[in-house]
Parts: C-alpha cells; sequence; structure tokens
C-alpha cells in the first residue's frame, strides 16, 4: 500500500538519481541537514511545505507533482 511518505520518497529517490546526486549532495546543495534526504527516502520524516515547495523548484517542477 503506498502512502504519501512512499511516494515522496519514491519520487525524490528517482528524480536525484536522474540528476546523478547523492543523498548528501543534494542536503547540501538544498540547504538541508546532511542526513536529511536519506531519511526523506526512507519515509522516516515529515515535510514541511516550505522544503517540499524548495525540492520542487530544484527539479523544476510542480510541487504537487512530486505526491503523484
Amino acid at each position: 500500500m503506498y502512502n504519501s511518505k512512499t511516494v515522496l520518497a519514491k519520487n525524490i529517490e528517482q528524480l536525484r538519481s536522474f540528476k546523478k546526486l547523492t543523498k548528501e549532495e543534494l542536503s547540501l546543495i538544498l540547504g538541508f541537514e546532511n542526513s536529511y534526504i536519506s531519511k526523506l527516502e526512507k519515509g522516516k520524516i515529515n515535510i514541511t511545505i516550505e522544503k517540499l515547495d524548495k525540492i520542487a523548484q530544484f527539479f523544476e517542477i510542480k510541487t504537487y507533482e512530486l505526491l503523484k
């Protein structure tokens, strides 16, 4: 069963891999703590709207696309 954390985790991982970035590199680029992307991709933490928007802007997609 998929929930929003699972969908978000999968989408971020795919987008990050497409750009050939490590989790740590993406965290640094976005100004997040070092392990933040790793935790997101494992579905272990919740995300704020602000951070969701920042990730979407970096990948040049609409915010809602991270959740579909």
